[in-house]
């Protein structure tokens, strides 16, 4: 049953992400690692469309790490205008990368998933969300991995 008053956002849990968001971080990693053997897999004539799949998903998650940064932003009374400025570096790198040829595209997305992941580490403990880092940290990973794999499939 849900709750009638507002949930308090004014501190994150101190133990970490909850498990929720562990199982539903694990599970976003299906496409990633999915699409990256797909692409070693597939038939030439499917191929396009897989490696299409992998880089649109990256570009979905990619401008969501970006988006993640205004919701930072909204919680304060004067949000530091950086911060949204960077909110939506993330969204046009990967719609960039994601009209690019997979070769290419596909290995920005993975640069971007990194460099977002280097950004977080800086921002994150300054709005009391450093222990969301560790998961970050190994989704990140394994998502960038998946990408630079499928771009050397292509």
């Amino acid at each position: 049953m849900l709750s009638a008053s507002a949930p308090d956002l004014s501190s994150p849990a101190a133990g970490g992400p909850p498990p929720a968001a562990l199982r539903l971080g694990w599970a976003g990693l299906l496409p990633f690692v999915g699409g990256a053997l797909l692409v070693w897999l597939v038939r030439p004539d499917a191929h396009p469309y897989v490696t299409l799949a992998l880089s649109a998903y990256a570009a979905v998650i990619v401008s969501f790490l970006g988006g993640i940064h205004w919701g930072l932003a909204f919680r304060q009374p004067q949000p530091p205008v950086w911060l949204l400025g960077w909110g939506v570096v993330p969204s046009l790198v990967a719609w960039v990368a994601v009209v690019m040829p997979p070769s290419a595209g596909l290995v920005i997305h993975a640069v971007m998933l990194l460099v977002c992941y280097g950004v977080d580490r800086r921002v994150y403990p300054q709005f009391g969300a450093a222990a969301w880092l560790t998961l970050r940290f190994r989704l990140s990973s394994i998502a960038a991995l998946s990408c630079f794999v499928g771009a050397a499939g292509t």
